[in-house]
């Protein structure tokens, strides 16, 4: 259904920073850096057929994070779950939320992590067993 998912950032070497290590722990390499015509960098972190991007916004009005807005990231045990959340933590994040850990959900069990990365974008460590 998606082809990618795009967040704003107002110090895109911070992002990278923080992203490089944040999505190191999902496996995810080294972003592709682009320039827009207009300019401005965007950061395309690409891995198993999905894209996140960060982006400086192209309007030059500061980035602001989605009121409601989550961006989940799948994992593959509760350990690396909570990998996540403490590297983004590490990294310059806020833990949010509940401390990482299982969940009784409407969808079943779940391990979760919840942070907001510098720019205050939210982020989901998930991990569903199957």
């Amino acid at each position: 259904m998606f082809n990618h998912v795009m967040v704003g950032s107002n110090d895109i070497e911070r992002s990278k920073r923080f992203y490089d290590a944040v999505l190191g722990t999902l496996g995810v390499g080294e972003p592709m850096r682009n320039k827009a015509d207009s300019g401005h960098t965007r950061l395309f972190y690409r891995h198993d057929g999905n894209t996140f991007c960060v982006s400086e916004p192209i309007n030059d009005q500061a980035a602001t994070f989605a009121n409601g807005g989550t961006v989940a990231f799948k994992c593959h045990s509760p350990e690396q779950v909570r990998e996540f959340h403490d590297v983004a933590v590490a990294q310059g994040g806020a833990s949010i939320e509940d401390a990482p850990g299982p969940r009784n959900t409407n969808m079943g069990a779940v391990h979760l992590a919840y942070v907001r990365d510098p720019d205050g974008n939210k982020l989901c460590a998930l991990y569903r067993p199957k």
